[in-house]
């Protein structure tokens, strides 16, 4: 099977944990609300993979599909967007209530706010996302991708209408690039889904975005009759996304959260390795973040996001490449009455990592340690769909990034 995937509990000290309110269920709402006014809403649906549950030994296991997010294959657009009506509402002076998809469309708009450039960098579903939004607005957006980039990724945002480069740099330096364009254009606005000292505001307005998912998601599982997820598995980049969906729910069940694990691809495990550091503080992950899981090829932790995470994580795990492509072939053949999900490299791996927990006995110790078992309800997110077709279809068709495990 090649490397297998590494653990550390959280034995972490906490901190005085002052960004979890960002993620209070009333922002939430609100961030809700204004998804609701686009024409284009609809909650994307929660898979109920009952038979894999059975056949896994657990009492239920639930995705969360954001393939069908707003026609965009992939869930990010709900933060770009957000932030968008935020710094509106902000720059206008009008009620956020008021920033409703009608206005941010309207004459009156372009009047009030006149031209904007949205600048971002992105491994590929953020940055589609923001060009979506920009579009929508009547406003331009410049977007700069690192090195590695598919020409499939990067053509789906140039069909959005941005201007696109994709720059021999990795992506925190893509980041960089864009801040620093951003910051000298007069009419520049930044749109980054990773904060850092300076920079908190817009990456929260993002996280209260994704906080949409976590919303629609407790509303389907209370339609199945499941109160509350005892477990969440949730991967992570910078760790906004996350920390957004660990954030929602700890404010939903403050009594008693579910059990949270964050899941990273191994060469770019920046919140794995913060957490093996012991001291509390981010650290970057070294090495060239080669893996299939694009959205997740990030090196420097969000400092926002690593706040939340570092004292409501129960655990983090560092993944290898076969466990994606394993948890794309799994939901794309499901079992008996269960429905298919296509589900992306980034999207996939949470359906990977519970199997391979769930039927390999070398990694009972941390079955154990999440007392996973015939009585957990388990939450996962497919953050995307087959964003990259080719590719797709090599993991799923040819078998490529193989395990030797069989659930």
């Amino acid at each position: 099977m090649g490397e297998r995937i590494e653990w550390v509990a959280n034995r972490l000290p906490a901190s005085d944990d002052r960004y979890l309110g960002i993620m209070a269920p009333e922002q939430v709402a609100t961030a809700r609300a204004f998804h609701r006014t686009f024409p284009q809403y609809a909650p994307t649906p929660l898979a109920d993979l009952s038979e894999m549950a059975r056949h896994l030994g657990l009492g239920g296991l639930y995705v969360k599909d954001e393939s069908y997010r707003f026609g965009l294959n992939a869930f990010k657009v709900l933060g770009g967007s957000f932030a968008m009506a935020r710094y509106v509402a902000q720059r206008t002076g009008r009620d956020l209530a008021d920033v409703t998809y009608g206005y941010l469309t309207s004459e009156e708009f372009h009047r009030n706010l006149g031209q904007v450039t949205f600048y971002t960098a992105t491994d590929g579903n953020h940055g589609r996302g923001v060009a979506w939004a920009a579009r929508q607005l009547g406003q331009r957006a410049v977007i700069h991708m690192p090195r590695g980039t598919t020409d499939a990724r990067r053509d789906n945002i140039a069909r959005e209408g941005a201007q696109v480069t994709v720059e021999e740099l990795p992506y925190d330096d893509c980041v960089r690039l864009a801040a620093r364009e951003a910051a000298v254009d007069g009419n520049g606005v930044l749109v980054q889904d990773t904060a850092w000292d300076g920079y908190e505001e817009v990456p929260s307005w993002i996280m209260q975005g994704y906080g949409t998912i976590a919303s629609e998601a407790l509303d389907q599982l209370h339609e199945l009759a499941v109160r509350r997820p005892t477990h969440v598995f949730v991967q992570a980049g910078v760790g906004s996304f996350a920390a957004a969906m660990m954030g929602a729910l700890a404010g939903e069940f403050s009594d008693r959260p579910p059990v949270f694990v964050v899941m990273e691809a191994a060469s770019a495990a920046c919140l794995y390795e913060s957490a093996a550091a012991s001291d509390g503080n981010p650290h970057a992950a070294s090495g060239d973040l080669r893996t299939i899981m694009a959205g997740l090829a990030c090196g420097e932790p969000s400092t926002v996001a690593w706040d939340i995470l570092r004292n409501h994580a129960d655990a983090f795990l560092s993944c290898p490449d076969w466990v994606s492509a394993r948890g794309m072939r799994m939901l794309a053949v499901p079992l008996r009455d269960d429905p298919a999900v296509t589900s992306g490299e980034s999207g996939a791996v949470g359906m990977g990592v519970v199997a391979t927990i769930m039927s390999d006995p070398s990694y009972a110790e941390l079955r154990a340690e999440l007392s996973l078992g015939p009585d957990s309800q388990v939450l996962l997110f497919s953050t995307e769909g087959d964003t990259d077709p080719d590719r797709y279809r090599r993991v799923v068709w040819d078998g490529a990034w193989p395990s030797d495990v069989r659930p």
